[in-house]
């Protein structure tokens, strides 16, 4: 296969396997987030966008030959249910997201993402994979500080559950603030950091998307 006409979670695993990388050593080699990464594991047929997509040929482009050999062997082998995965490779574990609900306040933490399909801009409460074996607490606040430089707290767990668009199991922590200017430090997969007002978070996110237990949190605050 000389040429990709178009990238989706099925061969971008593939060409994590024909390079013989975990997760979190793809995500750095091509300069995402983990949650990138482990997205296309959960969804074969997700099509990266357009950056994403340029990311992957340049990877592909600066492999050798034998990873490209490889990468043209696992793609032909490809099935619903080992995509890109060589022989004897573990399934993906399902993906886990801790969530963040950051306060200061009068405010709340956002993040804006850019969306892989075309319904624009999206904000949301700050996220991050949950690696095997890491605990949620420690991915809550890790990652909040890697994509915007704020430090937090936790404070309590706010419960978990199936995300009713993405399907993925999300675990949500109420947080404090500690310290911090808040910056967009992963332009990849953000295009902004805001603080917004408690009261004023469903003009961001739709209500009916938001874990109640957090709209409970916020009004407690307020």
């Amino acid at each position: 296969m000389d040429v990709v006409k178009v990238w989706n979670g099925r061969n971008a695993c593939a060409l994590q396997a024909a390079l013989r990388m975990t997760n979190e050593a793809f995500a750095g080699h091509l300069g995402i987030a983990l949650r990138t990464v482990a997205a296309w594991h959960a969804d074969p047929t997700v099509i990266p966008r357009a950056e994403m997509q340029q990311l992957l040929d340049e990877a592909y482009e600066r492999a050798v030959p034998a990873v490209r050999a490889r990468f043209a062997l696992l793609s032909r082998g490809q099935d619903d249910h080992g995509a890109g995965l060589p022989p004897g490779a573990r399934e993906p574990q399902p993906l886990r997201v801790a969530i963040a609900v950051v306060v200061r306040q009068g405010d709340v933490l956002l993040v804006c993402r850019r969306d892989n399909d075309a319904s624009g801009l999206t904000w949301q409460f700050p996220a991050g994979v949950i690696k095997p074996g890491m605990r949620p607490e420690t991915a809550t606040v890790r990652e909040t500080l890697a994509e915007t430089g704020v430090h937090c707290a936790i404070r309590r767990f706010l419960g978990s559950r199936l995300h009713p668009l993405t399907g993925v199991q999300c675990e949500y922590f109420l947080c404090d603030y500690l310290a911090g200017e808040a910056a967009n430090t992963d332009i990849v997969e953000n295009v902004d950091v805001a603080w917004a007002r408690r009261d004023a978070v469903t003009r961001f996110i739709p209500a009916d998307t938001i874990f109640p237990p957090i709209l409970a949190a916020l009004e407690e605050q307020t």
